[in-house]
């Protein structure tokens, strides 16, 4: 996303449940960690179980240059995770008319930001036609590539996050099978 769009971009101000109650210029939520605002994540898993990363670009103002979930992003005014979803994976890899499965929601926290994210997972093997602005480049990684790079500072805190979740829920997937 180019910085003009960046800086025009407003989103929505939510309470713990999700409730929109205000909204507030994206620079603003980013500085802020008290304006609670949503957003979407896609773990992207090909065939053999890899998961797509994204290394963020050096422009991005937070986490430049780092490892990151294969897809991510804020809600627009208005949206829904699921559209959300598929208009950032179709922005950021170029891949549309994906089937998703919603994962899990969870709180992220950082000292510049806090967000509600909803991550779903996508079966996808390619092609994708990444959004240089956005992402540097990108790649599959096996499990236990990310599991050997964890704490190198090689991946963002939340993606490190959210991989702990994901393997959570496969774990209790195959529990409840």
């Amino acid at each position: 996303m180019s910085a003009k769009k960046q800086h025009d971009e407003w989103i929505e101000v939510v309470d713990k449940q999700g409730t929109v109650y205000d909204t507030a210029r994206r620079e603003e939520v980013h500085r802020n960690p008290s304006l609670l605002h949503r957003a979407v994540h896609i773990l992207v898993v090909n065939g053999n179980g890899d998961i797509f990363l994204q290394k963020r670009s050096a422009t991005k103002d937070i986490q430049p240059g780092k490892w990151d979930t294969s897809v991510g992003g804020h809600l627009n005014v208005g949206e829904s995770y699921e559209r959300a979803a598929k208009r950032e994976a179709d922005e950021e890899l170029g891949i549309h008319g994906l089937s998703l499965e919603k994962l899990y929601d969870y709180p992220w926290r950082s000292d510049r930001e806090s967000e509600l994210v909803r991550t779903f997972l996508c079966r996808y093997d390619g092609p994708f036609s990444m959004d240089v602005e956005e992402l540097e480049t990108g790649r599959f990684w096996t499990l236990e590539e990310i599991q050997a790079n964890l704490g190198t500072g090689v991946f963002t805190p939340n993606f490190e996050e959210e991989f702990s979740r994901y393997l959570r829920w496969q774990s209790e997937k195959r529990t409840t099978r």
